[in-house]
């Protein structure tokens, strides 16, 4: 699970250092390398550690059938500008430029943990992002209804 915000600095090469932080919350997966992709709701990039993606890939396999062309359509825009990352000797991320160019990006970045994935945001993105009017009633909403949340503790 990642957790925490690190503005990191995008270098004249789109590399970025990959925060400390978040590499050791992922206790050694990030020798397996990453998928980023341009996120569905938002003007952000995702950054799917291996493991994650994977279990993303099951859900869709699951869910999707390749010869329905609605599906097809889905799975095509899904994976469209996805890419395969490493980590380099000194914990650099090379960041496609035509993902950062997507995002508006320029040179600082947000890196935010998020469950099992983390959003990459430009820094002015992030700062400006719309927050909801009343977020006590959003989270009444969604989880209020909920029953035995605990269970499993």
């Amino acid at each position: 699970m990642f957790v925490g915000e690190h503005i990191v600095k995008l270098d004249a090469r789109s590399r970025v250092l990959f925060p400390a932080v978040l590499k050791r919350q992922m206790k050694g997966a990030e020798d397996k390398g990453f998928v980023l992709k341009r996120d569905i709701f938002e003007q952000c990039l995702v950054l799917y550690p291996m493991a994650e993606w994977d279990r993303e890939n099951s859900i869709l396999q699951k869910r999707l059938n390749p010869y329905n062309k609605e599906h097809a359509v889905f799975m095509r825009q899904f994976y469209r500008g996805t890419a395969e990352l490493f980590l380099d000797a000194n914990n650099r991320l090379l960041l496609p430029k035509r993902l950062i160019t997507e995002i508006n990006a320029e040179k600082d970045l947000v890196f935010a943990g998020l469950d099992r994935k983390i959003e990459i945001w430009s820094l002015d993105s992030w700062n400006n992002m719309s927050q909801p009017d009343d977020f006590g009633s959003l989270a009444e909403k969604l989880l209020g209804q909920s029953e035995n949340l605990f269970d499993d503790e």
